[in-house]
């Protein structure tokens, strides 16, 4: 968590967290570093769950996914167990409320991590719906453990963010975190904001667990959401959805293009557009005309070096 002063004077929490399910084998070691330190009846169960899962430790889930096709539920069992025993214990772990909590988190991310691999070979929607509802659920414990007076900005890729009913994502039978919050938490309660831009470069991997890498962006394919932007005047924008809602043209599918983790763009035409009606998509849209590659912050910065993030107030 991080304390930052209002113009009140008052001291209001801010904090980061993590949402999706890829820290299997991290979230697994701060649950046997918690136990460790505070409860060491329950390590044994974390043990467990650990060995389970050790000969699958160098890639992300596939050595994993494919021996469930030959033994199924391989460590579903252990994980589950080690998230029941830690629950049952929640009330007695009163000390520091934000660990025990992040635990708790943490043997959730094992038992969703460990259903999200076993689903990966499957194909079709289980696998992407699985992520989004772990999402999901992550985002609905945290806004209860801070209190009715809590928000949460979620920063997540076009495709989770905007509803996926809006798109050809539903015919799939896919949903995402922005569908289900504005289920959850009523329409008027949520505010969707999808980001576009018409060329220019964005880092991303060709691969899953490839290198990062700038990439160009190629201007928006004829016809598409981006191309749309640009010809309506060749600038960054911002677009309030309910003023384009009732337009005719605004109410049809139109390709919108989707840049993830993984991205090429060899394959603009095929398969990275997805056919979306915006205003009801999204809340609101920002157009960068053309956008350019973010570099990492610097997370190995010496000593004697400004580090790229600043304490707030110093």
């Amino acid at each position: 968590m991080i304390n930052q002063k209002s113009i009140f004077g008052a001291y209001q929490q801010i904090g980061f967290y993590g949402l999706d399910v890829y820290s299997l084998w991290d979230s697994l070691h701060e649950v046997r570093q918690y136990l460790h330190r505070m409860d060491p009846s329950l390590l044994p169960e974390a043990d467990k769950a650990f060995r389970c899962f050790e000969p699958y430790t160098k890639d992300e889930g596939q050595s994993y996914a494919r021996a469930t096709r030959m033994v199924p539920g391989t460590c579903e069992k252990e994980v589950i167990e080690m998230l029941a025993n830690i629950q049952s214990r929640m009330p007695s772990y009163d000390h520091d409320v934000e660990s025990a909590f992040s635990t708790e988190q943490n043997a959730l991310i094992a038992v969703n991590a460990e259903k999200y691999y076993r689903s990966m070979l499957q194909g079709g929607a289980a696998s992407w719906n699985i992520r989004d509802a772990h999402m999901q659920e992550t985002l609905e414990r945290l806004l209860e453990f801070h209190g009715r007076e809590s928000k949460a900005i979620v920063w997540a890729h076009n495709t989770h963010i905007g509803d996926a009913s809006a798109t050809d994502m539903a015919e799939e039978g896919m949903y995402n975190i922005g569908g289900l919050s504005r289920k959850q938490f009523g329409a008027d309660n949520v505010v969707l904001v999808g980001f576009g831009s018409y060329k220019g470069s964005v880092v991303a991997g060709s691969s899953w667990g490839a290198d990062m890498e700038i990439m160009e962006v190629p201007e928006g394919m004829g016809g598409s959401w981006e191309e749309l932007m640009h010809e309506a005047g060749g600038s960054n924008k911002l677009l309030l959805m309910d003023e384009l809602k009732g337009a005719a043209f605004f109410e049809k599918h139109i390709r919108h293009r989707a840049i993830g983790v993984v991205y090429n763009p060899r394959f603009e035409q095929y398969g990275n557009y997805v056919p979306s009606i915006m205003p009801a998509r999204y809340d609101a849209f920002i157009h960068i005309e053309e956008t350019k590659g973010l570099h990492p912050l610097d997370v190995f910065a010496d000593t004697h070096k400004m580090p790229e993030t600043y304490p707030f107030g110093e």
